[in-house]
């Protein structure tokens, strides 16, 4: 592998779709020295910075009395929906005006990870409280990462984590805690599970300031045995005994491995994830990564973003009506940001292939095409006719074309942004 497809592969896995500018930078810097640049911390970022999360006004719900009528109630949800809204579309449009592409795909990686959903949070402050915890923590060792989800006050809605009392445990959020997001399955027990609830008992979120709180006297300040120790552990003690388990370091990195660098090629051994920065340094820097390249199916936002960078369409910047139509793609491609299917977040390679969701990449792709920025698309017409299939893939960050793409490519030459569209739908472009 050249050091051109060296670092084409680890920015496309790495962050959201690189410009062929970046792929031409970090070619110049070489591979080794584009991993550091990747995973220096606090690194500036100014296309973040100039996209601040947005304002938002206080739960519509928070205004409503036992006394509100049936219309205040459908206007308030209308309100909710309308927030969240808001803050998906915020996120979609930092994902591609981020500098820091590595943080903004990890933040998307933890988001799938500790599958939080809106659909059943209904808030956006608390949705994009949790992301803000994700952002915070998410490149640095698993223990605070552990700590601070445990007492995320979206997790808690979403896994009914404030019916948890000493009286009534409720398992859910020990459950999945211990089998989704840090052990796995073999690695406790059903006992194990009862303890951890009693743990994580007495945690309350306030519906109108989107805050949680322990309360006391529901909490279970008994000795429990979790992991083989006991004591009077808390929510805050579960979550480092959680940490501290060997197969919670393993666990993690598997799922890093699994999003990362796909199924094709197994893990390598020893791969740790205690850190989840130097995880990932370990996993981009073996061989085995390498040997992933070409394997791994574009997740439907990943693809879309990666498109939206490449074509220097900000979302921000569209017309109502487009980023309208960006979030109905993503819809009819089942990747919503803010509403995971499921605890368990969202499928992955051929899952996405199918062929409704191929009918809804073409409709996106033709839409992504006629808006590409005058300059982008100057780039592709610039190249004489017979060239432009060259031209797209290095536009698009290609390596190469097979033969069958590039016989149905190039038909289309005389008509740049059908080019487009077709080269967004490839297999090339789709599989990374």
């Amino acid at each position: 592998m050249s050091d051109r497809e060296a670092v084409a592969h680890l920015l496309r896995r790495a962050t959201f779709g690189p410009t062929a500018d970046e792929v031409d930078a970090a070619e110049r810097a070489g591979p080794a020295a584009t991993l550091d640049r990747l995973l220096a911390p606090g690194r500036a970022d100014r296309g973040a910075a100039a996209t601040p999360p947005p304002a938002l006004a206080a739960d519509p719900y928070a205004r409503l009395t036992g006394e509100s009528t049936r219309e205040q109630r459908q206007q308030a949800n209308a309100e909710r929906r309308e927030q969240l809204q808001q803050v998906t579309g915020w996120w979609l449009d930092r994902m591609v005006a981020a500098e820091d592409g590595l943080t903004e795909k990890l933040l998307f990686f933890w988001h799938g990870h500790w599958a939080t959903s809106a659909q059943k949070v209904k808030s956006a402050r608390t949705m994009l409280g949790q992301l803000e915890t994700l952002r915070r923590h998410g490149r640095g060792p698993l223990g605070p990462l552990i700590a601070a989800m445990v007492r995320d006050p979206a997790l808690i809605l979403w896994l009914d984590g404030q019916k948890n009392t000493r009286k009534a445990p409720n398992e859910n959020l020990a459950r999945e805690l211990m089998e989704l997001f840090t052990l796995g399955i073999g690695n406790y027990t059903e006992a194990d599970v009862k303890a951890g609830a009693r743990a994580l008992t007495g945690w309350v979120v306030d519906r109108r300031t989107g805050v949680a709180r322990l309360e006391a006297r529901r909490h279970d300040p008994g000795e429990k045995t979790i992991l083989g120790q006991s004591g009077r552990f808390d929510a805050e003690a579960y979550a480092g005994l959680l940490a501290a388990q060997p197969a919670a370091a393993t666990f993690v990195a598997g799922r890093l491995w699994f999003r990362y660098a796909g199924t094709e090629v197994p893990a390598p051994g020893g791969l740790a994830g205690a850190d989840t920065a130097a995880t990932l340094r370990a996993l981009f820097s073996t061989p085995a990564f390498a040997q992933s390249r070409g394997t791994l199916v574009k997740q439907p936002v990943e693809w879309l973003v990666g498109a939206l960078r490449q074509l220097g369409i900000r979302p921000s910047a569209l017309p109502e009506q487009q980023r309208k139509q960006l979030l109905a793609g993503l819809n009819a491609l089942d990747q919503v940001p803010l509403r995971p299917p499921s605890v368990g977040g969202w499928p992955a390679g051929a899952a996405w292939l199918t062929t409704s969701s191929l009918q809804a990449r073409l409709r996106t792709a033709g839409m992504l095409a006629a808006a590409t920025a005058p300059a982008v698309l100057a780039r592709l017409t610039a190249a004489p006719t017979a060239g432009r299939p060259d031209a797209l893939a290095r536009l698009l960050v290609v390596d190469d074309w097979s033969a069958r793409t590039r016989a149905a490519l190039t038909p289309l030459a005389d008509e740049p942004r059908k080019l487009l569209a077709a080269g967004l739908v490839s297999p090339e472009y789709t599989v990374s």
